[in-house]
């Protein structure tokens, strides 16, 4: 008879360590996540609707934003979710290599877009366009920002998962968090889409 039969703790025990990890689970929650961060862009979005033309009677976004160089950091986004797609599409084929190349290059292309970000900012601030200068600055340093705080996490994810499929492959594991930290980033998209739209197109017209 065997040791696990003879000691039903360890039977427990054993059960415990090897029962699949209830992947659904790990979905809902992440979903759940998600949509708490939903209404979070949903209370920034509405706080610069509001405060959005609130200048203190300094420059407004026509003056302020290059929209150039906001369509050059809009592209580089977008071009970061489609190398995302190409890193899970060989997943799915079960290629190591190919995912983390894919990976590789989606991670330079968020980090060109944080650089860019950043070069905004300090120009905005060069120009005396500070969050104190007025309700509308406050309002959109809130609201890109906390987008750039999200990429900032997604790419400091991005590195994680990468060192743990360098080191463990394509496990199972490393597959449900790569459809987690998909979702992620194709959710910072959608919601850069609006900041676009909402915040510099709208605001140079």
């Amino acid at each position: 008879m065997s040791d696990l039969a003879l000691n039903p703790g360890a039977a427990r025990a054993y059960h415990l360590d090897h029962e699949p990890h209830p992947e659904n689970g790990t979905a809902l929650g992440f979903w759940l996540y998600l949509m708490s961060d939903c209404l979070i862009f949903a209370a920034l979005f509405a706080t610069y609707g509001v405060l959005g033309r609130s200048h203190a009677g300094g420059p407004g976004g026509a003056e302020l934003f290059d929209l150039k160089l906001v369509a050059i950091n809009t592209a580089f986004l977008l071009l970061s979710s489609i190398t995302f797609g190409f890193a899970m599409l060989q997943k799915q084929q079960g290629k190591k290599g190919g995912t983390l190349g894919w990976l590789a290059v989606t991670g330079l292309f968020g980090l060109c877009f944080l650089g860019v970000e950043l070069y905004e900012f300090a120009h905005l601030i060069h120009e005396g366009a500070t969050p104190q200068s007025s309700a509308a600055m406050s309002a959109f340093f809130t609201l890109v920002g906390t987008h750039g705080l999200h990429v900032t996490f997604g790419c400091i994810w991005l590195v994680v998962l990468m060192v743990q499929i360098a080191q463990h492959g394509l496990t199972r594991e490393n597959k449900r968090r790569l459809m987690c930290l998909s979702m992620f980033w194709h959710f910072l998209d959608v919601v850069w889409i609006g900041v676009f739209t909402f915040v510099y197109l709208m605001g140079v017209l």
